[in-house]
């Protein structure tokens, strides 16, 4: 893309009402349409910007504060990749190795790590009804500590994974959808299959389906969320989701069947979660650190799991999907069938023959964060990009 072309992207900004400056992403349902398509703008505006190497590096020093509360391999990485394109050090929160291990509160630690930080970036998914508070707790210490003059400025606390929702990657995987169709104009009326789908594992968070569910109804396409009996999801979330496509002008509708979901789909994502009941089930004795009571729990999750093998992606139900060519969706990893278990959410040639689709869709995942971030920073995002495209520093002199 030429630097014309560049600024005819940032020029679409315009018109866009945004209150995003000194404010946090934590739930897409929270934006509006105009700064969901803001944010999906200025992540292909910096992508655009490394791939013509002009530099986007808004600063110069600063950091950005990375806080994993469960594990991560692509979010940990995007997270840091976003930052480093904005020019800010990373530099993880290490819980276990603070003063937060001996008692120190989330309002003092939030202002301690925020001197001179820019962006915090918090995963806190294990905890049904307690990541979104934690984020918002940290938050409201932020704007506590500005408006006290203590911090000089407010940074933008971005939610890489609650318990409620996971933005980073569904807005990376809708990024994925908008250029794969041509256009988020283009994903109305598109049937989306947000399925469960068997793992040998228990425990996995609700906030990948419900990001999904809550970000595809803002664009009016068809939705079919399928599971079994008992594996339901927030019914808050859901009946959202329900409002928002109908607003829209898409549908949203329940399944019992992988297959009924799949039929003439255009876009399958078959990814397995816990019950919502067994989330609620598992906080206390978490909180407890019951041992004995989590295995008792996942030996009995495990046991139910068990009776829905047949909720695998096969090439079987692939070929019910329309004219047999839906896109595969999954936030990965993915549990492959024959590679990296037994028996697991989808077919080893399923998955293979969408790798590179699955690749591209986690690639966009830094360019969102970097565009929650900067939304958050700059009070005139299209000025600054501007002004970003017009220096010209080269990325690299190779």
């Amino acid at each position: 893309m030429t630097k014309s072309e560049i600024q005819t992207l940032i020029d679409s900004l315009a018109g866009k009402k945004l209150d995003m400056f000194r404010k946090d992403f934590l739930l897409t349902w929270e934006k509006s349409r105009d700064e969901i398509d803001a944010t999906f703008i200025v992540a292909d505006v910096l992508r655009a910007m490394r791939e013509a190497n002009i530099s986007p590096r808004l600063w110069d020093s600063g950091i950005a504060v990375s806080n994993f509360r469960d594990n991560s391999t692509r979010t940990r990485f995007s997270f840091a990749s976003a930052c480093d394109l904005l020019g800010l050090y990373i530099q993880d929160l290490d819980e276990g190795k603070s003063q937060i291990a001996h008692g120190e509160t989330v309002r003092e630690t939030a202002n301690m790590i925020s001197f001179l930080s820019e962006a915090i970036g918090i995963r806190d998914d294990m905890y049904l009804g307690e990541g979104d508070k934690y984020q918002r707790e940290v938050g409201k210490a932020l704007d506590e500590g500005f408006a006290a003059g203590v911090l000089p400025d407010r940074p933008t606390v971005v939610n890489l994974q609650s318990d409620i929702d996971h933005p980073t990657q569904s807005m990376a995987d809708f990024l994925h959808l908008a250029h794969y169709f041509g256009g988020l104009d283009k994903l109305k009326g598109k049937k989306i299959a947000m399925t469960w789908a068997y793992s040998p594992s228990y425990g996995k968070p609700l906030s990948v389906p419900q990001g999904i569910i809550g970000l595809a109804s803002r664009f009016g396409m068809d939705i079919v969320l399928a599971h079994p009996e008992g594996y339901d999801l927030i019914p808050e979330v859901v009946e959202l989701s329900q409002k928002q496509a109908t607003a829209s002008g898409g549908s949203f509708r329940r399944a019992t069947s992988m297959d009924e979901a799949f039929n003439d789909a255009d876009i399958v994502y078959p990814k397995s979660w816990a019950p919502y009941n067994v989330m609620l089930e598992r906080v206390p004795l978490l909180h407890a650190n019951d041992q004995a009571g989590l295995k008792e729990l996942e030996k009995s999750c495990l046991a139910n799991n068990a009776k829905f093998k047949d909720w695998e992606c096969t090439e079987e139900k692939m070929k019910l999907t329309k004219a047999g060519k839906a896109l595969y969706m999954h936030c990965l990893p993915a549990d492959i069938t024959d590679v990296s278990c037994k028996a697991g959410e989808v077919a080893a040639s399923v998955f293979d023959r969408y790798r590179d689709d699955t690749y591209r869709e986690a690639s966009y995942k830094p360019y969102i964060i970097a565009a929650m971030i900067l939304l958050g920073k700059a009070k005139d995002p299209a000025a600054t990009l501007t002004r970003l495209l017009e220096r010209g520093s080269a990325r690299s002199v190779l």
